[in-house]
């Protein structure tokens, strides 16, 4: 599966010609070429490895999965690889899809690992923003990255939102126990997936700015600053995320300790409060004669000394919050 296009002078002249007319398109200065691959394989590759001069490790890198965000420099290209990501907000769980990119003077070879990201998306940017077509390459870069970020920023937000319902929880009058710690866990997993993502990114952006790999323009720059900024945001953000559910965890297990602590003093209380009367009907049933034996009184002695005593208790536990 490709799919190509053709600026020249800025101009979006061509779209899905053949791989094979990409030479033809490059000997003008004029012209940029984007070339996009989903699932490739080396043989795939092979087409514009020579015609590019791509770098034998850079196309394995590119046909392969499990790559770390980063941009690597050849003699001829640079290679890039970043992650979108996807929050599924009914499990919670994060999904990423690899894209690889390599980078020449005037072409931009976009490699999607699988159908997980949608290339429409960046198609759409470019499309929004035809003034900034003449920078070539820097342009299209910069659309891809800044629809990279903001998927980063998007999911850090819906964690953010999912972090605040799991507090809402947590102070519920109704316990949700099982619920809290269960999403916790799958929020922090995410978290760490998504740092694992989001912190490399800011080396990858700051390295493209660079003035010695003469990648951007002074028109383009802000734009990249601002891919930057998103960046930054999303891994402050990201680390200040993975400390809060740490501490809703430990604020979780903290309050399950203190409702058992109370549980175990209302039981105590209540069994100190029935222990009155077991101890007065206990030693009044003792064989031997003892004051008002046998007689009413008694009776009412010990009655009034079992309401009295179970009251003086519950009052005291009631004071003590105990009950």
């Amino acid at each position: 599966m490709t799919r190509t296009r053709l600026y020249r002078n800025g101009v979006l002249e061509l779209e899905d010609f053949p791989v094979a007319d990409i030479s033809e398109h490059l000997i003008d200065p004029a012209a940029t070429v984007w070339l996009d691959y989903c699932r490739p394989t080396t043989e795939d590759l092979a087409a514009i490895t020579e015609e590019l001069g791509l770098h034998a490790l850079a196309v394995d890198d590119a046909v392969h999965e499990h790559q770390r965000p980063k941009v690597d420099r050849y003699d001829s290209h640079l290679f890039l690889t970043g992650y979108d990501v996807s929050l599924d907000e009914a499990s919670g769980e994060l999904t990423t899809s690899e894209v690889a990119a390599f980078i020449t003077s005037q072409a931009l070879v976009t490699v999607r690992k699988d159908e997980g990201y949608d290339i429409e998306a960046v198609v759409k940017r470019w499309d929004e923003s035809p003034d900034l077509a003449k920078n070539g390459v820097a342009f299209l870069l910069w659309g891809l990255l800044d629809d990279i970020v903001d998927g980063h920023f998007e999911a850090v937000q819906q964690l953010d939102a999912e972090i605040e319902g799991l507090e809402d929880l947590l102070f519920d009058e109704k316990p949700h126990g099982n619920d809290v710690q269960r999403r916790s866990f799958e929020v922090r997993k995410s978290l760490v997936l998504l740092r694992r993502v989001v912190l490399p990114m800011r080396e990858v952006v700051n390295s493209l700015m660079r003035r010695d790999l003469h990648v951007l323009d002074d028109t383009m720059t802000p734009y990249y600053q601002d891919v930057y900024d998103h960046v930054l945001r999303a891994t402050e953000w990201t680390e200040s995320l993975r400390d809060l559910v740490t501490t809703i965890l430990e604020t979780h297990l903290t309050m399950q300790s203190n409702r058992m602590n109370m549980i175990m003093k209302k039981v105590t209380s209540w069994a100190a409060i029935i222990a009155v009367p077991t101890a007065i009907t206990g030693f009044y049933g003792q064989n031997v004669p003892y004051p008002g034996f046998s007689k009413v009184e008694g009776f009412w002695t010990s009655s009034g000394l079992i309401v009295l005593l179970s009251g003086g208790l519950y009052w005291a536990f009631r004071r003590r919050e105990w009950i």
